[in-house]
Protein backbone atom coordinates (compact mmCIF):
# COMPACT_ATOMS: atom_id res chain seq x y z
CA UNK A 1 0.00 0.00 0.00
CA UNK A 2 1.45 3.37 -0.65
CA UNK A 3 0.65 7.14 0.37
CA UNK A 4 -0.53 8.55 -3.05
CA UNK A 5 -0.27 12.05 -1.65
CA UNK A 6 1.95 14.14 -3.72
CA UNK A 7 2.62 16.83 -0.65
CA UNK A 8 2.83 14.88 2.30
CA UNK A 9 3.59 15.80 5.47
CA UNK A 10 6.51 14.74 7.68
CA UNK A 11 5.19 12.85 10.82
CA UNK A 12 7.26 11.91 13.88
CA UNK A 13 6.20 9.20 15.72
CA UNK A 14 7.35 7.17 18.60
CA UNK A 15 8.26 7.74 22.01
CA UNK A 16 4.63 8.58 23.44
CA UNK A 17 3.49 9.07 26.89
CA UNK A 18 1.80 5.99 28.57
CA UNK A 19 -1.83 7.06 28.70
CA UNK A 20 -3.51 4.33 30.56
CA UNK A 21 -7.16 2.91 29.53
CA UNK A 22 -8.53 5.37 27.63
CA UNK A 23 -11.68 6.00 25.01
CA UNK A 24 -9.98 7.87 21.87
CA UNK A 25 -12.39 8.16 18.94
CA UNK A 26 -10.83 8.64 15.62
CA UNK A 27 -12.71 8.72 12.70
CA UNK A 28 -10.49 8.88 10.18
CA UNK A 29 -10.15 11.26 7.30
CA UNK A 30 -11.13 10.70 3.28
CA UNK A 31 -7.91 10.31 0.94
CA UNK A 32 -7.83 8.85 -2.58
CA UNK A 33 -5.97 5.96 -3.37
CA UNK A 34 -5.63 5.66 -6.97
CA UNK A 35 -8.02 6.20 -9.69
CA UNK A 36 -11.43 4.87 -7.73
CA UNK A 37 -10.66 4.19 -4.69
CA UNK A 38 -11.03 6.03 -1.60
CA UNK A 39 -9.44 5.15 1.76
CA UNK A 40 -10.22 6.38 5.81
CA UNK A 41 -6.96 7.01 7.08
CA UNK A 42 -7.46 6.34 10.75
CA UNK A 43 -3.53 6.74 11.16
CA UNK A 44 -1.43 8.48 11.73
CA UNK A 45 -4.07 11.44 12.83
CA UNK A 46 -3.22 14.38 14.63
CA UNK A 47 -4.81 13.00 17.76
CA UNK A 48 -2.62 9.57 17.75
CA UNK A 49 0.26 8.48 16.00
CA UNK A 50 1.01 4.55 16.76
CA UNK A 51 -0.87 1.64 18.29
CA UNK A 52 2.53 -0.45 19.30
CA UNK A 53 4.38 -0.36 16.15
CA UNK A 54 1.70 0.28 13.74
CA UNK A 55 1.52 3.26 12.56
CA UNK A 56 -0.35 3.80 9.47
CA UNK A 57 -4.21 2.02 8.50
CA UNK A 58 -6.06 2.44 6.02
CA UNK A 59 -9.58 0.84 5.79
CA UNK A 60 -11.59 1.35 2.25
CA UNK A 61 -15.24 -0.25 0.97
CA UNK A 62 -16.73 -2.18 0.74
CA UNK A 63 -17.00 -0.48 -2.51
CA UNK A 64 -18.48 -2.15 -5.89
CA UNK A 65 -15.82 -1.86 -8.53
CA UNK A 66 -17.60 -3.93 -11.35
CA UNK A 67 -17.29 -1.56 -13.80
CA UNK A 68 -14.53 0.27 -11.96
CA UNK A 69 -10.70 0.27 -12.24
CA UNK A 70 -10.72 -1.03 -8.30
CA UNK A 71 -7.31 -0.72 -6.48
CA UNK A 72 -4.87 0.55 -8.53
CA UNK A 73 -1.42 1.65 -7.16
CA UNK A 74 1.83 1.63 -9.20
CA UNK A 75 4.88 0.71 -8.34
CA UNK A 76 6.68 2.73 -5.11
CA UNK A 77 9.03 1.94 -2.54
CA UNK A 78 9.05 1.12 1.21
CA UNK A 79 11.91 1.61 4.27
CA UNK A 80 11.84 0.39 7.48
CA UNK A 81 8.20 -0.96 7.76
CA UNK A 82 6.34 -3.75 6.99
CA UNK A 83 3.05 -3.67 5.44
CA UNK A 84 -0.32 -5.90 6.11
CA UNK A 85 -2.98 -6.01 3.35
CA UNK A 86 -6.59 -8.03 4.99
CA UNK A 87 -9.49 -8.49 2.91
CA UNK A 88 -13.22 -8.88 3.92
CA UNK A 89 -13.86 -8.93 0.21
CA UNK A 90 -12.06 -8.23 -3.08
CA UNK A 91 -9.07 -9.43 -4.42
CA UNK A 92 -5.47 -7.88 -4.71
CA UNK A 93 -2.45 -8.63 -6.52
CA UNK A 94 0.69 -8.11 -4.73
CA UNK A 95 4.04 -7.70 -7.34
CA UNK A 96 7.40 -6.40 -5.99
CA UNK A 97 10.65 -6.02 -6.95
CA UNK A 98 11.90 -9.78 -4.84
CA UNK A 99 10.16 -11.30 -8.43
CA UNK A 100 6.85 -12.18 -6.27
CA UNK A 101 3.85 -12.32 -7.83
CA UNK A 102 0.58 -13.03 -5.38
CA UNK A 103 -3.07 -12.52 -5.43
CA UNK A 104 -4.57 -11.90 -1.90
CA UNK A 105 -7.95 -13.06 -0.92
CA UNK A 106 -10.49 -12.73 1.68
CA UNK A 107 -8.66 -13.99 5.40
CA UNK A 108 -5.46 -14.54 4.18
CA UNK A 109 -2.26 -12.31 4.93
CA UNK A 110 0.02 -10.59 2.70
CA UNK A 111 2.86 -9.23 4.72
CA UNK A 112 5.82 -7.63 3.14
CA UNK A 113 8.61 -6.80 5.08
CA UNK A 114 10.45 -3.23 3.61
CA UNK A 115 13.59 -3.82 5.47
CA UNK A 116 16.57 -2.05 3.83
CA UNK A 117 14.51 -1.19 0.55
CA UNK A 118 11.57 -2.94 -1.79
CA UNK A 119 9.16 -1.52 -4.23
CA UNK A 120 6.11 -3.03 -5.00
CA UNK A 121 2.36 -2.57 -6.45
CA UNK A 122 -1.04 -3.64 -6.06
CA UNK A 123 -4.49 -3.79 -8.05
CA UNK A 124 -7.40 -5.32 -8.22
CA UNK A 125 -7.23 -8.26 -10.65
CA UNK A 126 -8.78 -8.04 -14.18
CA UNK A 127 -11.79 -8.22 -14.70
CA UNK A 128 -13.98 -8.01 -11.30
CA UNK A 129 -16.45 -10.71 -12.20
CA UNK A 130 -15.42 -13.13 -9.23
CA UNK A 131 -15.09 -10.24 -6.64
CA UNK A 132 -17.02 -7.02 -7.39
CA UNK A 133 -16.71 -6.15 -3.99
CA UNK A 134 -13.11 -4.64 -2.32
CA UNK A 135 -13.44 -4.30 1.59
CA UNK A 136 -10.65 -4.45 3.35
CA UNK A 137 -7.75 -2.71 5.68
CA UNK A 138 -3.46 -1.69 4.46
CA UNK A 139 -1.60 -1.47 7.55
CA UNK A 140 2.24 -0.60 8.46
CA UNK A 141 4.24 -1.93 11.37
CA UNK A 142 7.30 0.62 11.85
CA UNK A 143 10.21 -1.63 12.12
CA UNK A 144 12.56 -1.07 15.34
CA UNK A 145 16.08 0.11 14.77
CA UNK A 146 18.04 -3.37 15.27
CA UNK A 147 15.79 -4.87 12.26
CA UNK A 148 14.74 -1.64 9.58
CA UNK A 149 17.85 -2.87 7.66
CA UNK A 150 16.69 -6.42 7.03
CA UNK A 151 17.13 -7.93 3.95
CA UNK A 152 13.21 -7.37 2.37
CA UNK A 153 10.94 -10.42 2.12
CA UNK A 154 7.26 -11.08 1.60
CA UNK A 155 4.92 -13.91 3.03
CA UNK A 156 1.77 -14.89 1.68
CA UNK A 157 -0.58 -17.31 4.29
CA UNK A 158 -3.78 -18.87 3.42
CA UNK A 159 -4.37 -20.65 6.98
CA UNK A 160 -4.00 -18.50 10.48
CA UNK A 161 -4.98 -19.31 13.03
CA UNK A 162 -8.87 -19.04 15.00
CA UNK A 163 -10.23 -18.82 18.13
CA UNK A 164 -13.65 -19.58 19.36
CA UNK A 165 -14.45 -17.63 22.70
CA UNK A 166 -17.78 -17.51 24.32
CA UNK A 167 -20.70 -15.11 23.70
CA UNK A 168 -20.50 -15.03 19.64
CA UNK A 169 -17.17 -13.85 19.27
CA UNK A 170 -14.73 -15.73 16.58
CA UNK A 171 -11.22 -14.26 16.08
CA UNK A 172 -8.52 -14.72 13.60
CA UNK A 173 -4.97 -13.72 14.51
CA UNK A 174 -3.28 -12.19 11.61
CA UNK A 175 0.09 -11.22 13.29
CA UNK A 176 1.49 -11.66 16.73
CA UNK A 177 -0.37 -13.37 19.29
CA UNK A 178 -3.73 -12.92 21.01
CA UNK A 179 -4.90 -15.12 23.96
CA UNK A 180 -1.75 -18.09 23.18
CA UNK A 181 -2.35 -18.19 19.50
CA UNK A 182 0.32 -17.05 17.32
CA UNK A 183 0.04 -16.22 13.76
CA UNK A 184 2.81 -17.88 11.18
CA UNK A 185 3.67 -14.15 9.38
CA UNK A 186 7.24 -12.85 11.12
CA UNK A 187 7.48 -9.87 13.36
CA UNK A 188 9.65 -8.06 15.18
CA UNK A 189 8.22 -6.27 18.03
CA UNK A 190 5.61 -7.88 20.57
CA UNK A 191 2.17 -6.81 19.06
CA UNK A 192 -1.06 -8.16 17.81
CA UNK A 193 -3.45 -7.96 15.08
CA UNK A 194 -6.78 -9.63 15.20
CA UNK A 195 -9.96 -9.74 13.09
CA UNK A 196 -12.63 -9.87 15.32
CA UNK A 197 -16.12 -11.49 13.87
CA UNK A 198 -19.24 -10.40 16.28
CA UNK A 199 -22.36 -12.65 15.56
CA UNK A 200 -25.61 -10.64 16.68
CA UNK A 201 -26.23 -11.04 20.17
CA UNK A 202 -22.14 -11.07 21.35
CA UNK A 203 -21.68 -10.25 24.77
CA UNK A 204 -18.53 -11.25 26.25
CA UNK A 205 -14.67 -10.20 27.21
CA UNK A 206 -11.41 -11.03 25.38
CA UNK A 207 -8.12 -11.67 27.43
CA UNK A 208 -5.29 -8.87 26.66
CA UNK A 209 -2.04 -7.78 27.34
CA UNK A 210 -1.71 -5.43 30.26
CA UNK A 211 1.42 -3.96 28.57
CA UNK A 212 -0.24 -3.57 24.94
CA UNK A 213 -1.68 -0.39 23.86
CA UNK A 214 -4.83 -1.65 21.54
CA UNK A 215 -7.35 0.41 19.38
CA UNK A 216 -10.00 -1.28 17.55
CA UNK A 217 -10.97 -0.08 14.12
CA UNK A 218 -14.83 -0.73 13.04
CA UNK A 219 -14.54 -2.97 9.71
CA UNK A 220 -18.57 -3.40 9.79
CA UNK A 221 -21.50 -3.32 11.53
CA UNK A 222 -21.96 -1.07 14.69
CA UNK A 223 -20.15 -3.15 17.79
CA UNK A 224 -19.80 -1.44 21.44
CA UNK A 225 -16.42 -1.64 22.48
CA UNK A 226 -15.77 -1.44 26.41
CA UNK A 227 -19.17 0.60 26.58
CA UNK A 228 -18.08 2.52 23.07
CA UNK A 229 -20.48 2.38 19.82
CA UNK A 230 -18.16 2.34 16.99
CA UNK A 231 -19.29 3.15 13.63
CA UNK A 232 -17.96 1.59 10.54
CA UNK A 233 -14.71 2.90 9.43
CA UNK A 234 -13.72 4.53 12.95
CA UNK A 235 -10.99 3.58 14.90
CA UNK A 236 -11.20 3.89 18.72
CA UNK A 237 -8.26 4.14 21.04
CA UNK A 238 -8.24 2.52 23.93
CA UNK A 239 -4.59 2.72 25.68
CA UNK A 240 -3.07 0.68 27.92
CA UNK A 241 -3.29 -1.01 31.18
CA UNK A 242 -6.12 -3.76 30.17
CA UNK A 243 -6.64 -7.36 31.25
CA UNK A 244 -9.43 -7.47 28.99
CA UNK A 245 -12.03 -6.14 26.48
CA UNK A 246 -15.84 -6.02 26.50
CA UNK A 247 -17.39 -6.82 23.34
CA UNK A 248 -20.77 -6.29 22.69
CA UNK A 249 -23.00 -6.48 19.54
CA UNK A 250 -26.65 -6.59 18.30
CA UNK A 251 -25.88 -7.69 14.90
CA UNK A 252 -23.37 -9.22 13.02
CA UNK A 253 -20.47 -7.17 13.18
CA UNK A 254 -16.63 -7.25 12.73
CA UNK A 255 -13.61 -5.50 14.24
CA UNK A 256 -9.85 -5.07 13.64
CA UNK A 257 -7.84 -5.20 17.26
CA UNK A 258 -4.33 -3.54 17.08
CA UNK A 259 -1.98 -3.91 19.54
CA UNK A 260 1.12 -3.70 21.07
CA UNK A 261 3.89 -2.60 23.44
CA UNK A 262 4.11 1.12 23.02
CA UNK A 263 7.30 2.10 20.45
CA UNK A 264 9.68 3.92 22.11
CA UNK A 265 12.05 4.90 19.54
CA UNK A 266 11.78 8.59 17.83
CA UNK A 267 10.96 7.63 14.01
CA UNK A 268 10.05 9.76 10.95
CA UNK A 269 7.05 9.08 8.71
CA UNK A 270 7.40 10.69 4.73
CA UNK A 271 5.55 9.18 2.17
CA UNK A 272 6.53 5.39 2.02
CA UNK A 273 8.91 5.95 4.31
CA UNK A 274 9.97 5.22 7.88
CA UNK A 275 13.37 6.11 8.85
CA UNK A 276 15.10 7.97 11.99
CA UNK A 277 16.72 11.10 10.23
CA UNK A 278 16.42 13.44 7.56
CA UNK A 279 19.30 12.51 5.86
CA UNK A 280 17.56 8.68 5.44
CA UNK A 281 14.48 10.25 4.46
CA UNK A 282 16.20 12.25 1.62
CA UNK A 283 18.40 9.43 0.59
CA UNK A 284 15.68 6.98 0.33
CA UNK A 285 13.88 9.63 -2.35
CA UNK A 286 16.88 10.29 -4.08
CA UNK A 287 17.84 6.51 -4.94
CA UNK A 288 14.39 5.87 -5.96
CA UNK A 289 14.58 8.86 -8.36
CA UNK A 290 17.67 7.67 -9.63
CA UNK A 291 16.25 4.29 -9.84
CA UNK A 292 18.70 2.41 -8.34
CA UNK A 293 18.47 0.65 -4.18
CA UNK A 294 14.78 -0.49 -4.80
CA UNK A 295 14.83 -3.13 -7.47
CA UNK A 296 12.40 -2.80 -10.36
CA UNK A 297 8.58 -4.19 -10.47
CA UNK A 298 7.78 -6.03 -13.73
CA UNK A 299 4.24 -6.58 -15.16
CA UNK A 300 2.17 -3.86 -13.74
CA UNK A 301 0.46 -1.96 -16.79
CA UNK A 302 1.40 1.76 -16.25
CA UNK A 303 4.60 3.81 -14.61
CA UNK A 304 6.12 3.80 -11.15
CA UNK A 305 5.08 6.41 -9.30
CA UNK A 306 7.13 9.92 -8.81
CA UNK A 307 8.62 10.69 -5.81
CA UNK A 308 7.54 14.15 -4.29
CA UNK A 309 9.64 17.01 -3.29
CA UNK A 310 11.03 17.34 0.42
CA UNK A 311 9.07 19.96 2.46
CA UNK A 312 11.38 23.13 2.78
CA UNK A 313 11.51 22.57 6.18
CA UNK A 314 14.37 19.73 7.00
CA UNK A 315 12.72 16.46 8.30
CA UNK A 316 13.82 15.69 12.39
CA UNK A 317 11.75 13.48 15.28
CA UNK A 318 10.20 15.62 17.40
CA UNK A 319 10.48 14.80 21.81
CA UNK A 320 7.44 12.64 23.01
CA UNK A 321 4.96 12.98 20.47
CA UNK A 322 1.37 11.44 20.74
Amino acid sequence: MSNLDQRPAPTPCGAAPRTGPVHELQPGREVPLGESTVVRRLLPNLGRRMVGAWVFVDHYGPDDIADEPGMQVPPHPHIGLQTVSWLHAGEVLHRDSLGSLQTVRPRELGLMTAGRAISHSEESPSPHRNAPILHGAQLWVALPDAHRHTAPAFEHHTTLPVLHGGGGLTATVILGELDGAASPGTTYSPLVGADLALAAGTDTRLPLTEDFEYAALSMSGSPVIDGVPLPPGALLYLGEGRRELPLRSDHDAAVMLLGGVPFEEEIIMWWNFVGRTGEEIAQARADWARGTRFGEVTGYAGDRLSAPALPPVPLKPRGRTR
